[in-house]
């Protein structure tokens, strides 16, 4: 047990670190106090689910993903949508920490592009519709089996081009942790 509580604290610390989150902005969110939150992730607070809850809440991740719970022996991934906006995004990877997968449907709106920069490196796969991507001076369309990969520092927005609604896979990771893709060039 004594185990189990004391990678409470380097997990949310983990977990608000990518994403990129201040403690006050956390604290803003979850109504819990900064002085709490710091004592949470350094080890100096035993966490107990009045504190936990609305931490998983803020993070939109499972509380056993918190706490590091075992596994329960059912290897099928439940995997449960999250509505952002108009978009859905649907996390496939279920451990904080490390490069995070998921799959996004993007409707077919013609959204002007407000492009934004954050700390890590991401790569995408359009499994159907056009997606467009603006990344710094670059206005791209990509279709159906193309990918991109770029560092996320460099402002960047992407979305439906309008024609349709567009389904792509993202792995996202902190800074450092690149995805590889070998593919052959267009002729």
């Amino acid at each position: 047990m004594e185990e189990v509580l004391a990678g409470v604290g380097p997990r949310l610390k983990r977990l608000r670190a990518q994403r990129g989150l201040t403690l006050a902005a956390l604290s803003e969110t979850t109504g819990i106090s900064v002085s709490t939150l710091s004592r949470l992730e350094s080890g100096h607070r035993k966490p107990s689910l009045e504190l936990l809850l609305p931490i998983a809440h803020a993070h939109q991740v499972p509380l056993d993903e918190l706490v590091g719970a075992p596994p329960v022996g059912d290897p099928r991934v439940r995997l449960k949508p999250v509505e952002r906006g108009d978009a859905t995004v649907v996390p496939l990877t279920r451990q904080a920490g490390g490069v995070q997968a998921f799959k996004m449907v993007l409707p077919a709106a013609r959204n002007e592009p407000e492009p934004r920069t954050h700390e890590g490196y991401e790569w995408l796969y359009v499994l159907s519709g056009r997606l467009r991507l603006v990344l710094a001076e670059h206005d791209v369309v990509l279709t159906a089996g193309e990918a991109a990969e770029f560092d996320t520092r460099l402002p960047h927005w992407f979305g439906s081009t309008g024609e349709g609604p567009v389904e792509v896979l993202s792995l996202f990771g902190p800074q450092g942790e690149r995805m590889h893709v070998r593919a052959k060039p267009r002729a």
